[in-house]
């Protein structure tokens, strides 16, 4: 057995005054998650990013007590170790920990009681810099007789909430009036039983355009009632496209969602020269993504409309999304303009994009959100890989919106986060006159009503422009 397959103990006899034992940990987000799983301490410094940067600390900070157990873990296995048994402890928390800061956390014997064994430990626990997170002392009943054990192998462990931003969003909706919306071409299970979910959430007032029969014929099937609900019958699914764009034009929608037919074939009549919902931004679409291990919601621009776009494309991709970020309740949004590496490279045009978009926002070209990139992905998400680079940044570790290169590294980003990541997506499209939920078969009735959510909420936001 190696010296990592054991722990052992010190006796109170091989103890001296003077003698130190140091551990060091690296603290992730995971981390703040499971001690306050464990322990129920939900205070918002800990587990609510909007809440903590408007606080003293602006981020997310660890519990006090991580620390603490940090200094425990060395008692209880190192030094003394096995056999201890705890007596007393007094701390001082000088400093905050926040994720990806490392804690070293250092213990000194100073006295030592022969009458009953007790030792007193100085406990000093730094950060990176050296500088003092927390101070204190611990006195111990120190084992007289030698221990050496297996050491135990512990499970990985995965905390989240699933649906925790898909939750929120809902209530941010939750009391508005329900919009008209355009369902077109709902000629499926997944589709009609989408849009009749919607309604009973109180989130749209469907009107289906599509061959009439079909859709009585799929109710029926699925005993959905669609007993109040309009239907404006047509012929096919080219003609139902063409048919719900001149509802949103005629004033008799806010919004549309994709039924049973391609997404070409809506979007060819949406972006239609003089007939179509065109405004002076370029359309693109932007998924919502409720990921269980990351913090905050999460954008991801554009995964679905834009196949390579070009840098002035980009400038309206980005702003289509800091606008829907705003809709969203981020007052600020941080923007990671993503890329392969995170330095410019004149050969990679994902690089120079980023830098170009950068510059843009400087230059006020781009308002309302905070930009920086390029950004390679684990740079955007992770504090603790910014900090391991170097990379000093606003946005690194805490985007709110990730602007990828092409449609391709986007629609497999999303279904990664989707598929192995246990994500929730919804999705609109913006830039339109209206919002437009794009939906897919094999989508939840979760993701369609939350793609409704945010259909409501950008309704209202323009609603609110208007008046």
């Amino acid at each position: 057995m190696t010296r990592t397959d054991f722990i052992e103990n010190l006796t109170y006899d091989e103890i001296r005054v003077g003698d130190s034992v140091s551990l060091t940990r690296t603290l992730r987000l995971e981390d703040i998650r499971l001690f306050a799983a464990m322990s129920g301490d939900v205070n918002p410094a800990h587990v609510d990013a909007e809440y903590a940067e408007s606080s003293m600390f602006h981020e997310v900070v660890a519990h006090g007590m991580w620390g603490g157990a940090l200094i425990s873990t060395v008692l209880g296995t190192q030094f003394p170790g096995p056999g201890t048994r705890y007596v007393g402890q007094t701390l001082h928390f000088e400093r905050p920990v926040g994720v990806g800061d490392t804690i070293t956390v250092t213990l000194t014997a100073t006295r030592k009681f022969d009458h009953n064994r007790h030792i007193l430990f100085d406990c000093t626990c730094t950060n990176q810099d050296g500088r003092k997170v927390i101070r204190g002392t611990a006195e111990v009943l120190a084992p007289t007789e030698k221990i050496r054990r297996a050491r135990a192998t512990l499970p990985g462990v995965t905390v989240f909430d699933r649906a925790a931003h898909y939750q929120g969003l809902l209530t941010r909706a939750k009391g508005m009036e329900s919009i008209p919306m355009a369902v077109v071409h709902p000629c499926d299970a997944e589709s009609l039983g989408g849009a009749v979910a919607a309604l009973k959430a109180d989130l749209i007032v469907p009107v289906l355009v599509g061959p009439a029969a079909k859709i009585r014929a799929v109710a029926s099937a699925q005993e959905l009632d669609l007993d109040g609900i309009e239907i404006v019958d047509v012929a096919h699914s080219h003609a139902a496209a063409v048919e719900a764009v001149a509802l949103v034009r005629a004033g008799r929608a806010e919004g549309l969602m994709k039924g049973s037919l391609h997404t070409d074939e809506l979007m060819g009549e949406v972006v239609a020269a003089g007939s179509g919902l065109r405004t002076e931004r370029r359309i693109s679409h932007v998924f919502f993504a409720d990921v269980p291990t990351y913090p905050r919601s999460l954008l991801i621009t554009d995964a679905a409309i834009n196949i390579d776009p070009t840098l002035s494309e980009k400038a309206d991709i980005v702003q289509n999304a800091i606008d829907l970020a705003h809709v969203l309740g981020i007052a600020e949004p941080k923007v990671a303009i993503l890329a392969a590496i995170e330095v410019v490279n004149p050969a990679m045009r994902a690089t120079t994009d980023a830098a170009a978009l950068c510059k843009m926002a400087d230059r006020r070209q781009i308002t309302g959100g905070v930009l920086d990139g390029p950004l390679a992905f684990d740079n955007a998400v992770s504090l603790v890989a910014a900090k391991t680079k170097g990379i000093l940044s606003a946005v690194a570790g805490r985007a709110d919106i990730m602007v990828v290169p092409d449609i391709e590294s986007g629609n497999m980003l999303a279904k990664q986060l989707e598929y192995l990541a246990g994500a929730l997506l919804a999705g609109v499209v913006t830039g339109a006159r209206v919002p437009i939920v794009l939906t897919s078969r094999a989508d939840s009735v979760e993701s369609r009503t939350a793609s409704c959510a945010i259909a409501v909420l950008m309704a209202h936001a323009k609603r609110k422009r208007a008046g």
